[in-house]
């Protein structure tokens, strides 16, 4: 049985690789892991995003907040 995707699945990805410069130019990246049916965007914070201290504002203040601005199906970005 294969998994649906979300129908803003696509747009987000799209959104992701948008901001995902911001995050290489630090030693950092994100990969999108899933987007629920309630708009719920899972992702991991990879290379130096992945231990730093601020990567909590990086994911709030940055990702959700980029995502939520272009997408409005975005309800919040959680970390997995």
């Amino acid at each position: 049985m294969s998994e649906t995707k979300s129908p803003i699945y696509d747009q987000v990805l799209a959104a992701i690789q948008q901001v995902r410069p911001a995050l290489q130019r630090d030693g950092g990246d994100v990969e999108l892991i899933n987007v629920t049916e309630d708009g719920t965007v899972q992702v991991e914070l990879q290379g130096a995003c992945k231990g730093c201290p601020m990567s909590q504002m990086t994911l709030s203040l940055g990702i959700e907040r980029y995502l939520k601005e272009n997408i409005p199906e975005v309800s919040r970005v959680v970390q997995v």
